[in-house]
Parts: C-alpha cells; sequence; structure tokens
C-alpha cells in the first residue's frame, strides 16, 4: 500500500457549535464542551483510508508546555469504541475519499485552546498534519463534569443568557438594571483565555496553572483575582468609590461586560476605569459563562464589612446623628458577588452547589485580592474553617449592627436598636424578568432555634438586640415616590407603648450618600427639644427634604440617608432609626418598530423627559445588546435638553440571532447619569 496522504479536512464548526451549544462564539473557530464528541471529517488523495491497513492517531496540546502527566497533552489512537477515562477518537463513517471521525475529550479534561495534529501510518510509513485548533470548555450538560446542573431551563439561564438584570437600589426600595454580559460576542472567548494566561499563577508556573484548568475552583479563584487589578497583577478594572471618575467611566455608566473587557484587551491589560461591586461580579460572571461554568450574580442588602472580624459592627454618632470617629467597618446599603455551579471533591460531601466568588477587592486571601469560592451551605451552617474565605460573607450577611451614641461629655450609650443585616439576598429568576429571593440559601429564618445554633457554631453568642415590645418605637416612613427632582417628605413614625406619658427630644437629619455607607453634605434638618408622647399612641413627625437641598450633592448611586434619634428626658435612652431612600431616575422608554426577525432591518426608538428644573448638558445615550446591535451605539444630542423637553431618537438594528434578547440603554449628561432601561425584544428565526 502506498502512503495515506491527507488532502484536506474540515472542522465542521457549524454542526458541532449546534451540538455544543457554541453556535454564536463557534463561527470561525471550533468551540466544543468536555466530555462531549465532535466530528471531524479528514479526505485523502490518491487512495481512500482502508481500516485493518491504515492507522490513525491524533495529538491534541493545551498549554505553552504541554506534557501527558500534566493532563495537558495526549495522544490517542482511532479505535472501534469511545474510550471511557481519556481523549478518544472513533473512526464513524467512510465515504470515498472521506472519512468521519468522531473525537471525545473525558469530562475532567483542562479547558482552553487546543491544538490537534493527525498521525497515519501504513506499515512503517507515516506522516503527520497538524489539523488546527480548537477551545475545550467547561460542560454543564453532562452528568459527569464537576459544573453539570440537571435543569435545562437553569443551564439556559447561568450559562447561555447573554443578558440578565442586577439589583441595586436598597432594602427597602429594590432596583434593577439591566446588564449586556455578552459572554458569546465577538472576541470575548479569546480574552478571557487571555486573561487566564495574564494571572500570575500561570506567569509563575505555566505547566501547573495550565494542569489546574481542569477545575471550576481553581478557576473561579483565579476569576476572582485577574478581575480586579488590586495585586497590580494587570487585573481587568479599578475599582473607585469617591465620586471622582473624570479620567475614566463613571462606575454606573456601564451597561455590559463586553466594552470593559475589550478596553482591557485593547489597552494592553492595562486596568480600566473604573468599577463597584456590581462592575466587578457582571464581569467576573461573563468570563465564567464563557468558560462554561454556571454563574449568577446576586446582592445583598445590608452587607456588612467587617474588617475586625468579631461580626459586630458599631457605628458612632454624636448626639445629632452625625457619624462620629470613623470605624473601617461599613454597612454597605447593598453588595454584588458571583455565584457559580460546581461540585467540591475537594471538601467534605455536604458542599456541592452554588458557591460565593466576591472580585471586589476588599480583603486579601492568601496574599491576594480575590474571595472564594465559598460553599453558600458552609455559610448557611456556619462552617467558617473550610476553604475559601467563609468567615468575611457569613459576617456580609450576619454580623450585627450597634449603634453608640456619644454625648458632648465623651460617654457613650448603647442605643435600643440593632439594624439587621444580609436582607433580601436577590437574583434574577431563571427564565424571567423578575426577583429571586435566595436568602434562605445563606441563613435560617430569623429568631428560629436553628439560626442561634449557627451562630453558636460561628464561635460567639447573639448579642443582637430584639426589640422589646414595651416602651418607645421609632421608624422612618416615605411619602410617595421620591422622584430626582422633586422635594418629597419623610417621616419619623414614634409610637409610646407604655402606660405613661413620654417627653423626648427628636432629632432628623438626612444627608446625600454613597452605596458603600458614605455619607456627603446634610440636605434636611430638624431637632425638636420637646415631643410629648401621650401613653399608647402614635406620632407621625414630617422632614421636608428639597431638591434644591439635595440635588447638587446627590451621588449617582442616588441614595439619601436619613438617621433620626429619639432621647427619652426621662431615662436618657437613645433609640436610633436608619432609612436609605433611594430617589428615581426618569424612565426611558423604548418602542420597538416593525417586525422583529432574524436578518432584517428593525427600528428602536428611544425617548426620555428631562425631570429637573435645570437644562441637561452635554447628553448621550448608548445602546446595545447581544444579538440585535453589532457592538455598542452612542447617539450625543447636539443640544441642551431643557426642563422636562423630551429627548426622542431613532436607531437602526439588524438582529442576526433568533431568539429572546434584550436591547440596553444607558443615558449620561452633566446633571443626570446613569440612567438605565431596557425592552425585552423576540426576534424570529428567518424563514428557511
Amino acid at each position: 500500500f502506498t502512503d495515506l496522504v491527507l488532502e484536506t479536512w474540515d472542522l465542521q464548526c457549524e454542526r458541532n457549535s449546534q451540538e455544543h451549544r457554541t453556535v454564536e462564539m463557534g463561527r470561525e473557530q471550533l468551540v466544543v464542551r468536555r466530555g462531549q464528541p465532535f466530528s471531524i471529517t479528514l479526505r485523502f488523495s490518491g487512495r481512500s483510508y482502508e481500516e485493518g491497513v491504515d492507522k490513525l492517531a491524533f495529538n491534541v496540546e493545551t498549554g505553552p508546555c504541554p506534557i501527558e502527566t500534566s493532563g495537558t497533552r495526549f495522544h490517542f489512537a482511532a479505535t472501534d469504541f469511545p474510550e471511557e477515562s481519556g481523549w478518544s477518537a472513533v473512526v464513524q463513517q467512510q465515504d470515498g475519499d472521506s472519512v468521519c471521525v468522531s473525537l471525545c475529550s473525558p469530562p475532567t479534561a483542562c479547558v482552553g485552546r487546543y491544538s490537534l495534529t493527525l498521525e497515519t501510518s501504513t506499515g512503517y510509513q507515516g506522516s503527520s498534519y497538524r489539523i488546527g485548533d480548537f477551545v475545550l470548555l467547561f460542560n454543564a450538560w453532562h452528568p459527569e463534569d464537576v459544573v453539570f446542573l440537571r435543569e435545562e431551563d437553569e443551564r439556559r439561564e447561568y450559562v447561555l443568557s447573554q443578558q440578565g438584570l442586577i439589583y441595586q437600589g436598597s432594602r427597602d426600595y429594590i432596583t434593577c438594571i439591566p446588564w449586556n454580559f455578552g459572554q458569546f460576542e465577538e472576541d470575548i472567548l479569546s480574552i478571557c483565555l487571555k486573561l487566564l494566561d495574564t494571572n500570575p499563577k500561570f506567569l509563575r508556573d505555566q505547566n501547573r496553572d495550565c494542569s489546574r484548568r481542569n477545575d471550576p475552583v481553581y478557576i473561579g479563584r483565579v476569576v476572582s483575582a485577574m478581575v480586579n487589578c488590586n495585586d497590580e497583577d494587570q487585573g481587568v478594572l479599578a475599582g473607585r468609590w469617591d465620586n471622582h471618575y473624570e479620567d475614566g467611566m463613571s462606575p454606573m455608566s456601564w451597561i455590559g461586560s463586553v466594552d470593559i473587557l475589550k478596553r482591557w484587551k485593547k489597552f494592553g491589560c492595562q486596568p480600566v476605569k473604573y468599577g463597584q461591586c456590581w462592575v466587578f461580579a457582571a464581569v467576573a460572571c461573563t468570563v465564567m459563562r464563557c468558560l462554561g461554568i454556571p454563574s449568577r450574580v446576586v446582592t445583598n442588602y445590608n452587607s456588612a464589612h467587617d474588617t475586625n472580624g468579631n461580626l459586630v459592627i458599631d457605628h458612632y454618632l454624636s448626639e445629632i446623628g452625625e457619624r462620629n470617629r470613623r470605624s473601617r467597618d461599613m454597612i454597605w446599603n447593598f453588595h454584588c458577588w458571583v455565584e457559580s455551579w460546581m461540585a467540591r471533591p475537594d471538601l467534605a460531601p455536604g458542599y456541592d452547589g452554588w458557591q460565593a466568588l466576591d472580585p471586589t477587592p476588599q480583603e486579601k486571601s492568601e496574599g491576594v485580592f480575590c474571595c472564594g469560592p465559598a460553599p453558600v451551605k458552609a455559610i448557611k451552617e456556619g462552617d467558617l474553617q473550610l476553604k475559601y474565605d467563609i468567615p468575611f460573607i457569613f459576617a456580609e450577611v450576619n454580623a450585627d449592627v450597634v449603634y453608640w451614641v456619644v454625648h458632648q461629655d465623651g460617654t457613650e450609650k448603647k442605643s435600643t436598636h440593632s439594624s439587621v443585616v444580609g436582607k433580601n439576598i436577590s437574583t434574577k429568576s431563571v427564565g424571567r424578568d423578575s426577583r429571586e429571593d435566595i436568602t434562605h440559601t445563606y441563613k435560617y429564618p430569623e429568631g428560629s432555634d436553628k439560626e442561634r445554633e449557627v451562630f453558636e457554631k460561628a464561635e460567639r453568642e447573639q448579642s443582637s438586640l430584639r426589640e422589646e415590645d414595651e416602651g418607645l418605637h421609632l421608624k422612618i416612613k416615605l411619602s410617595d415616590g421620591a422622584n430626582n427632582g422633586c422635594d418629597f417628605d419623610v417621616f419619623a413614625v414614634i409610637s409610646n407603648n407604655t402606660g405613661t406619658e413620654r417627653v423626648c427630644r427628636l432629632m432628623m437629619c438626612a444627608r446625600t450618600a454613597s452605596y458603600n455607607g458614605t455619607v456627603g453634605p446634610q440636605c434636611g434638618m430638624k431637632d425638636l427639644l420637646n415631643v410629648i408622647l401621650e401613653p399608647r399612641t402614635e406620632k407621625s413627625v414630617p422632614l421636608r427634604i428639597l431638591y434644591e437641598k439635595y440635588g447638587e450633592s446627590l451621588t449617582q448611586d442616588n441614595i439619601i440617608k436619613v438617621v433620626a434619634l429619639l432621647t427619652d428626658h426621662h431615662t436618657n435612652d437613645v433609640i436610633v432609626a436608619v432609612r436609605d431612600v433611594y430617589i428615581q431616575n426618569p424612565e426611558i422608554k423604548i418602542r420597538i418598530l416593525g417586525e422583529p426577525m432574524q436578518k432584517r432591518k428593525l427600528v428602536a426608538e428611544i425617548s426620555l423627559v428631562n425631570p429637573l428644573a435645570v437644562p441637561l448638558n452635554s447628553c448621550v445615550f448608548v445602546v446595545e445588546g447581544a444579538g440585535l446591535t453589532d457592538g455598542q451605539q452612542i447617539k450625543e444630542l447636539e443640544e441642551p435638553m431643557e426642563p422636562q423637553a423630551e429627548a426622542k431618537f431613532r436607531l437602526d438594528l439588524v438582529p442576526h440571532q433568533p431568539g429572546l434578547h434584550k436591547l440596553v440603554v444607558d443615558f449620561e449628561s452633566d446633571r443626570l447619569a446613569g440612567v438605565k432601561g431596557y425592552r425585552n425584544v423576540i426576534i424570529a428565526p428567518q424563514p428557511q
């Protein structure tokens, strides 16, 4: 027999990407999921392949220094049936000069970019052909992959969906912003692989790093560290929280991860300015979904940042309710992190499932700014010693808050109010634009025996002060909506649940605030020295908050923090109430004109009314949506927007993917910024 000569080959990108659910990233290159077979066609010239005479074998290699013992290089011959444990190749069918071969990786293979080589031999003669590259991803559809997720609708949401909602606002007024994750958009896969190759663990020991890329726990830890740049590791985002963002983008103006990741690559892996918690979490979610690990962004309201690890957050207030003495311990209005779904064979049984990963740089873990993966079940059970970083996240959802009022003579009085941490932990529901409350996955019901048991296991008694029914009560209520540009009222509602008349001093103070708990200038104040409270009655005291007072200092977080202090003249007891009022931005209206169909022109009409009493200058709309727009579309208004005026424009789209998509819009101007809107659009497939 003469030598077998390979003439051409076909990696069958289209067919394989359909079967592996990688269509949108597999147009130009072969992208497949581990543990699942993929087919290639080989065409020989001169003569056809003869079974029993010709031998076919393949080499797959990943990383710069592939070694068989590290699991980054494999040599395997074509056989009659698939190999269970390693890589395998099976000749499926022969058609004249062509042979179809089915290749399959084990469900434990390292993810990343591989090169594929074919070796043919006939007798003693042999040839070698480099066939090309392919990318291997995690496989949530394969029961033996550690990221296996049983429900198809969950796999669709947490691996395949390119858009979502991220919850923000405050515990009393939960809002959400749309986000374009865009993990299948052009170039994003190669940027995610570049991120793995930029990480310091890879630069230190390339062989060891590549050999550990079969493990989502390892990958999660690397991604958590690489999304922030605090280790001077060429990370993706620089964090900033001081409201000075002039030399970059304000964290509130981003609407998707694609723009951020592309900027990072374009500027030579220099950190992109600027991110805050939801931006870090959303970018990490994009990278994890892109690599095939089911992931979602979650929001914790009243999130504690307990720097000294004692699970108590102490706040010191002056008699008029101003922050006294800076404690590094803070309560954030909300804090976002990522959950990724994976088994934890590295731990005792019982900790598989959702794992918390927090890429926002807060504390170091093993010398690096990263956090997790921490099994959510371990957080719920108070198993603080397990890997990784459980005490920090446990405190975020469980710490107690104690307010101390510091009198002018320096004495401190503990307030009879314990604000509650770890509320309304939220994520987008599967397949719907509604909020799923997942607090029960992080903690037992408050006040239950089980909750107390967990606290004791976390090595402390629960010191939170349960409110007594007897005595005085204080809470802050809000009139109807607080709309940006308008004046509104907040009310201190005082109840006297005793049988005697009480005389008290009531102090109310409102300040603009940022979501991480820092406060700005005062925008409203009331000090009533003698409030008389009849027995068993309730009294409501209003405080008017004026736009002319808050407009200048309102941050893009749109939060006003109202603190009320009630001092009982008789006992000198002090009660504290705190409420974060969310100031609502105007609505961006989006109309879709025409019938939405794949590869056919579609028009979106986008409009917004200026709600302020002043003109808006430098107005810009930014529009994007995976599968709908080609990258970002930017519309700058030539004229300022007068008060109450409407800006309206039309945008032409040619959607290239059928199915459900979100068109996401952000509006920026000098006085009104970070305004978000979105519209769901269902694109019909092109008629065949």
